[in-house]
């Protein structure tokens, strides 16, 4: 199952790009809604990796996100696995003009057993109401991410 999320701002790329792409402020951000956050690997100031974990419907969750391609200021992908879901987020940024950009954030979640089948399937019955959820969270991350430039 795919969601995605265009977002224009006036802004330039690279600095749209630097203000999504702070592994620092997206950690402290995480923890702040009690994620559990750690840092697997690093490399000049940016993360390789991250296991991450939380409660989500009375279970506890747990994800490695790794960091597979980082070109600034246009591109950034992320691969991560759960148990039940293998997880693909690609993050572009396209400069429209020069005071002007253009933020794709695209997360795909492929199932790795029945029941993370079932739920994807089940999930797609809401589709319309989930990606409203994500686009509005996307939306707010972005404008957090923006407002401490």
């Amino acid at each position: 199952m795919q969601f995605s999320h265009r977002i224009d701002k006036d802004l330039p790329a690279d600095t749209l790009f630097d203000a999504v792409s702070d592994f620092n402020r997206i950690e402290r951000m995480l923890l702040r809604r009690g994620v559990s956050v750690t840092r697997v690997g690093e490399v000049a100031d940016a993360a390789q990796a991250w296991d991450i974990a939380f409660d989500w419907r009375g279970q506890r969750r747990e994800v490695r996100l790794v960091l597979v391609q980082f070109d600034r200021p246009g591109k950034m992908v992320l691969t991560g696995r759960s148990d039940p879901f293998d997880l693909k987020i690609n993050l572009s940024v396209v400069a429209l003009s020069r005071q002007k950009s253009r933020l794709s954030f695209v997360m795909e979640a492929k199932p790795r057993n029945m029941r993370a089948r079932l739920t994807i399937q089940t999930a797609k019955l809401g589709r319309a109401q989930l990606n409203r959820k994500f686009a509005k969270k996307i939306s707010s991350f972005v404008d957090d991410a923006i407002a401490r430039i």
